[in-house]
């Protein structure tokens, strides 16, 4: 099993994600809503178990 380094830091909504590699990727969360900026996706957290995620890069462009 290989170890992998990871590191998030936060900047109010902000998320910087770190690897031993350096800069891997970033992302904003306000309140129930989040975007991930390497997925390009959205997620709305939901009450209750499950929630909605859309978006999304197509392959190809």
């Amino acid at each position: 099993m290989r170890y992998r380094a990871r590191k998030t830091i936060r900047i109010g909504p902000l998320r910087l994600n770190f690897t031993h590699r350096g800069f891997s990727s970033w992302g904003l969360k306000v309140g129930p809503w989040s975007w991930n900026a390497t997925r390009g996706t959205h997620s709305l957290d939901t009450p209750g178990p499950g929630g909605v995620t859309w978006g999304g890069k197509r392959a190809g462009r």
